[in-house]
């Protein structure tokens, strides 16, 4: 079976992760999607399947005659889709030898070449989209169709490989993917997620990230005889954002250029609150911004008295490459195994963070692959079966060449 046919099978499962539920995992329609990987992983023959209580599907591929002393490998890819748009009742269209021009959604949606000029790239090739009313899904059943379908030619058994362990996460999409994640019972000594842009990327650089709340305490009194008496929490909700880099926001930076980003912002004369979070890549930088936010409050203390503003910063995942560079053979093999499927790596730093990160710092150092997706979070999702049949060949080339490493190793 092709990557793209199981993702169609995955795609139909409604699994939108929400960040009010205060449950794992935060949607019950994700214990569907976990049941029925369970049931796959059993049918393709690996050992130990199992899913925990908390919707994390795990399970173990033992490796091939000769190949038993290479390092354990992880493959890991979310079953959660983003809220940002609908999951649910997703109908997956295929476009077969699409001609790389703008055509219409049953929605009324467009794609055009003008708004997305890497379709002209697809020419040709199989391009599955939603219909236009919901995401497509791509990230990241199309990372969990990819294994899939890689541990199905694995156990053709003509491909050497070490022992595989995989991973199915629940809740990624609202920064929970790595919070349970049994690091020690995975026992992989690497790993990569399998939950990235197009075919050939591979991601090792992510911002440092931390959060920050505001909150400003006014006074409220009648306005008509408010004179030297009020305080606007409102307006000094403003002055606070004022304080900050103007130009140091998501919309005028790029590349590894950080930034604060007012995510949410509510008041009344009486008390104010605003919400941001803070990035940099640089990790010296990082706490120098952070720093700056805490230092905006201080001067809005020393100029209208102690307590008007509090704020609580809380740290919330740092750049995996410190925990890559000692690991360098996980990107150099990545690489390498992307050249092996006919493509030519490229690697971008991510403006924001994946699982990935969390989990290398956590011990499990793994970087992230291209899946083959466009337009993740959004009705305008796309992907193509040939760059997922590439996905797969990029699997199955790391896994082939982890294999020969030990054994020449081993040989010496």
């Amino acid at each position: 079976m092709r990557a793209y046919e199981r993702f169609m099978s995955y795609a139909a499962v409604h699994t939108t992760s929400s960040e009010e539920s205060g449950t794992h995992p935060s949607f019950a329609g994700e214990w569907d999607l976990a049941r029925l990987l369970n049931r796959e992983l059993i049918a393709l023959g690996l050992e130990n399947v199992r899913t925990d209580e908390h919707c994390y599907v795990y399970g173990e591929l033992p490796a091939s005659k000769g190949c038993e002393r290479a390092p354990a490998l992880g493959l890991i890819a979310h079953m959660d889709t983003s809220d940002a748009a609908s999951g649910k009742d997703v109908k997956v269209l295929v476009h077969e030898n699409y001609d790389g021009k703008d055509f219409a959604l049953p929605s009324g949606r467009v794609f055009t070449v003008a708004a997305f000029p890497f379709l002209k790239r697809f020419a040709g090739e199989t391009l599955l989209t939603s219909d236009g009313t919901t995401l497509l899904g791509a990230d990241d059943k199309a990372g969990i169709a990819e294994i899939m379908t890689a541990l199905e030619e694995l156990q053709r058994g003509e491909i050497p490989h070490g022992p595989l362990r995989i991973c199915f996460t629940p809740d990624e999409e609202i920064g929970e993917g790595a919070d349970l994640f049994d690091v020690k019972g995975f026992g992989a000594a690497f790993a990569y997620t399998v939950d990235g842009g197009d075919v050939g990327g591979i991601e090792y650089e992510n911002f440092n990230a931390a959060s920050a709340e505001v909150v400003l305490h006014g006074v409220s009194v009648h306005p008509g005889s408010a004179k030297d008496i009020m305080l606007n929490a409102a307006k000094l909700a403003m002055e606070y954002q004022s304080l900050l880099p103007a130009d140091e926001c998501p919309e005028k930076t790029q590349d590894r250029e950080g930034f604060f980003h007012l995510t949410d912002i509510s008041g009344t004369v009486s008390e104010a609150r605003l919400k941001y979070i803070i990035r940099d890549h640089d990790r010296e930088k990082f706490e120098k911004r952070k720093k700056q936010a805490a230092d905006a409050a201080e001067k809005m203390n020393e100029k209208y008295g102690d307590g008007t503003a509090e704020i609580s910063i809380r740290d919330q995942y740092y750049n995996m490459i410190e925990k890559i560079r000692p690991h360098m053979h996980l990107i150099e093999n990545a690489q390498a195994a992307i050249r092996d499927a006919g493509l030519e790596p490229f690697s971008e730093p991510v403006r924001g963070g994946t699982d990935g990160a969390r989990l290398s710092f956590m011990g499990l150092p793994c970087p992230n692959l291209g899946t083959g997706g466009f337009n993740f979070h959004g009705e305008y999702e796309c992907i193509t079966a040939e760059r997922m049949d590439r996905a797969v060949q990029v699997i199955l080339n790391i896994v082939r060449r982890y294999a020969d490493q030990a054994m020449e190793y081993l040989s010496l």
